[in-house]
């Protein structure tokens, strides 16, 4: 994948990987991950692979805005992704959006990986297909286009560089189709990329009913997710 225009400066953050490169390319993938699985974690290392992230961030949020409030305690949430991704030098996980007050905003997040100091980044935001349609329910939403760069990835077929409808409609006219490259490019210089992915068909809805009702979760979930899930007792009712 080609470099984008739209570089970001950043802090060192101690979830990021540290290299020697300032320009290095680093995925954030925010989300409720309630609780993380193999469908989360295998697109973020297809994702990583195909646009040579240095590193990708996974980002629990604190206090969802769009979701319901039937999610366990944060620091559950993020203990569970701290041992899903254990192993793999190129996952990390932060806890920005867990000490922060209030609602969890990813404009504040990217406001925060980009208004910081220590070296230029190149930020990529990593999210689903649905989750970016919502794009303009998001608070200060037109920002994000000329802030980082999107991965917007869905199942094979689904989605293609004609489908403008993708992007919100008062925005529509600040992008250009890139069809080499799969992407929109935003006046700023931006990108947004269409990316298909390995979708495995697991949810954490339904591994949380399973919980629920006794049942197995074993190869929906890292082990090391479903050993803490049964020791801390989550999602028993």
């Amino acid at each position: 994948m080609g470099s984008p225009g739209c570089v970001l400066t950043t802090f060192p953050d101690t979830a990021l990987h540290r290299e020697s490169d300032a320009r290095k390319k680093i995925g954030l993938f925010g989300g409720t991950f309630n609780p993380v699985h193999w469908g989360h974690l295998r697109p973020a290392e297809e994702i990583r692979e195909a646009f040579d992230l240095a590193q990708i961030i996974f980002i629990p949020v604190h206090i969802p805005p769009h979701k319901k409030s039937d999610v366990v305690s944060a620091m559950h949430r993020f203990n569970m992704v701290k041992r899903a991704i254990r192993g793999n030098r190129f996952f990390s996980v932060s806890d920005i959006e867990l000490t922060r007050p209030g609602k969890s905003y990813s404009i504040d997040t990217i406001r925060h990986f980009h208004g910081l100091t220590g070296g230029e980044q190149h930020i990529f935001f990593i999210l689903g297909r649905d989750a970016f349609r919502e794009i303009y329910t998001w608070k200060d939403y037109p920002l994000f286009f000329s802030a980082c760069n999107f991965i917007v990835m869905d199942r094979p077929g689904m989605l293609n560089i004609e489908n403008e409808h993708l992007l919100p409609q008062d925005n529509t006219n600040k992008f250009t189709p890139n069809k080499n490259e799969e992407c929109f490019v935003h006046v700023s210089g931006c990108r947004i990329y269409l990316y298909r992915v390995t979708q495995l068909d697991i949810s954490s809805t339904v591994i949380r009913s399973y919980v629920r009702n006794g049942k197995s979760i074993r190869y929906l979930v890292p082990p090391a997710v479903e050993n803490y899930i049964i020791d801390q007792r989550l999602y028993r009712c």
